[in-house]
């Protein structure tokens, strides 16, 4: 982003402008971080998702995250392949998969949750404390308009 030429100014300061480019900054210093502990930002999520909800049916866990069913495929073979979820027909319809995180994925979503602290931490370094409580809970408000 250093060689790019600064927006017009009447853009450079609209709030949709800034969040943008404060996104854009956080999802790369997160993915950085992830990546360190061989993981993607999706990968992570999902692992996440697993470990909160878990067992969870597949279809339920792509609709939670908002995650295209072919997508969903994807990330939880990758997952699987590095034994971080299981994949078993589920107890209560055997058509749909119930995913459960293993303790190695347990293992990893803690260095990854630790990583993407660290990534966030830095995103958030300029603003004090307080100030960085504040903004995270006008960030909620902006996305939760109506409230959770």
């Amino acid at each position: 982003m250093a060689d790019t030429p600064p927006a017009p100014a009447r853009i450079a300061t609209l709030p949709s402008w800034l969040l943008g480019r404060a996104a854009t900054r956080g999802r790369a210093l997160v993915a950085e971080a992830l990546a360190e502990e061989g993981m993607k930002m999706w990968h992570h999520a999902v692992l996440a998702a697993v470990a909160e909800r878990g067992p969870v049916a597949q279809a339920e866990l792509g609709r939670s995250l908002a995650i295209d069913p072919k997508d969903m495929v994807g990330i939880l073979n990758d997952l699987q392949g590095d034994g971080l979820v299981t994949r078993t027909p589920d107890p209560t319809d055997r058509r749909k998969n119930a995913i459960t995180v293993t303790a190695d994925g347990t293992r990893r979503l803690r260095r990854c949750q630790a990583a993407a602290d660290r990534a966030n931490a830095e995103l958030l370094a300029p603003l004090d404390p307080a100030d960085r409580e504040r903004f995270t809970a006008l960030l909620e408000r902006i996305v939760h308009p109506t409230g959770p």
